[in-house]
C-alpha cells in the first residue's frame, strides 16, 4: 500500500549537496565520513506535517516502502539565495554585546541566524540566507517501515517537538501528557496539532522535577 499524508514512517537518510558534501544524515558511516555532530538514530516522522524537508516529504507521498534518490532544485529544497538577505550591521552593535565578529563566524540576531562575510572598519557584512540556499540537493532515503502503533507515533511526535520523552497515556478520547514543571504552556501550544493528527483531546499535567523534590 502506498504512503499517504499523516502516515508515520521510519527512514534512513543522507542529504548532500549535488556533487558535494554531506550536510545531514542519520546513518553512522555517513555521519562519520562527513564529521557531523549528530547521533545516528532512527528517524520517525509524519508525512505532510513539516517534520522533514518539504520537497523530500512531498516526493515520498504515494511511494512504497523502499529506497529512493530524491533530487531537489533550490526552489524545492532550501530556497534561492536572496541578495536582500546580505546586510550591513554596524560594528557598534557587536561591541555593545561584547562580540568580536570575523569572517565565517555565525551569530543569532533575534532568532535569525547569520554568517559574517566581511569585516571592514565599522562595517560588518552578514548573510541571513540559509547556508544551503541556491544549491541543488540530493537525499538518499530508505523507507524502512510504516508505523502502525499509535503509542509509537505519539512518542516520536513528542520527541520531535520537544526533544524529550515525556510520559503519556491514552484514556477514552484524551491524550494525557505528563511534563516537567514549566513545560505545560509550551506543550499546550500544540493542542490543535495533536488533535488533528491523532484525533485526541490533549490534557497536560505538570509535575515537579524529581531531583528537586528529593532535595527538598
Amino acid at each position: 500500500m502506498s504512503l499517504q499524508k499523516k502516515d508515520f514512517i521510519e527512514i534512513e537518510f543522507t542529504g548532500k549537496i549535488k556533487g558535494g558534501e554531506i550536510f545531514d544524515s542519520n546513518i553512522k558511516k555517513d555521519i562519520a565520513s562527513a564529521n557531523l555532530d549528530v547521533e545516528p538514530k532512527p528517524f520517525v516522522f509524519c508525512l505532510g506535517e513539516g517534520m522533514f524537508l518539504r520537497g523530500a516529504d512531498d516526493f515520498l507521498v504515494g511511494k512504497e516502502i523502499g529506497e529512493y534518490k530524491i533530487e531537489l532544485s533550490p526552489e524545492n529544497a532550501f530556497g534561492k539565495r536572496e541578495s536582500k538577505l546580505v546586510q550591513m550591521i554596524p560594528m557598534k552593535i557587536f561591541k555593545e554585546h561584547k562580540l568580536s565578529p570575523f569572517p565565517g563566524a555565525v551569530f543569532n540576531f533575534d532568532n535569525r541566524i547569520a554568517k559574517v562575510l566581511t569585516v571592514s572598519g565599522g562595517r560588518v557584512i552578514v548573510d541571513f540566507n540559509n547556508p544551503l540556499a541556491g544549491k541543488d540537493i540530493i537525499y538518499d532515503v530508505k523507507v524502512l517501515r510504516k508505523i502502525e502503533d499509535k503509542n509509537e507515533k505519539i512518542k516520536s511526535f513528542i520527541n520531535f517537538l520537544f526533544k524529550k520523552d515525556f510520559q503519556f497515556g491514552i484514556k477514552d478520547k484524551n491524550l494525557i501528557i505528563t511534563v516537567d514543571k514549566g513545560f505545560k504552556p509550551l506543550v499546550e501550544m500544540f493542542r490543535d496539532k495533536f488533535k488533528e493528527i491523532f484525533e485526541l483531546e490533549l490534557e497536560v499535567r505538570e509535575v515537579e522535577d524529581k531531583k528537586k523534590t528529593e532535595n527538598k
